[in-house]
């Protein structure tokens, strides 16, 4: 996918930006397209951030989010790109999406991507 669709997304200033509280915003309606088959994709995003200084509008979100209709990705590519547009726009403390898509010959997948990236322990 070459489009650049992070411009249509907008940002307001975060109203307590002297505090940690968690936003929480539930895609359930999400629709890509296979590149391979081009077939639809469904699925459910759940993006749950803490902001700093901006948050990111729900109707630029609802707008950003269609223009991944026409356009085949990976689900893994569509995640991690939706992500770091989020994080370029915003800069949250902390950004987590999960995006759970529905059954596909039997099989489901969910993609979780998150900002900063909790390093694991080297124990």
């Amino acid at each position: 996918m070459s489009e650049d669709f992070r411009g249509i997304l907008e940002t307001f200033d975060n109203p307590h930006p002297d505090r940690d509280y968690v936003i929480e915003t539930v895609c359930p309606e999400f629709t890509s397209l296979c590149p391979k088959t081009g077939q639809p994709d469904f699925g459910t995003l759940t993006i749950t951030y803490i902001p700093d200084k901006r948050c990111f509008e729900l109707k630029s979100l609802k707008f950003y989010l269609q223009q991944y209709r026409n356009h085949g990705a990976f689900y893994e590519d569509l995640t991690n790109r939706i992500l770091d547009d989020l994080v370029a726009v915003t800069r949250p403390r902390w950004m987590k999406i999960v995006a759970a898509f529905t059954p596909r010959g039997g099989i489901r997948t969910t993609v979780t991507a998150e900002y900063p990236l909790k390093k694991a322990s080297s124990e």
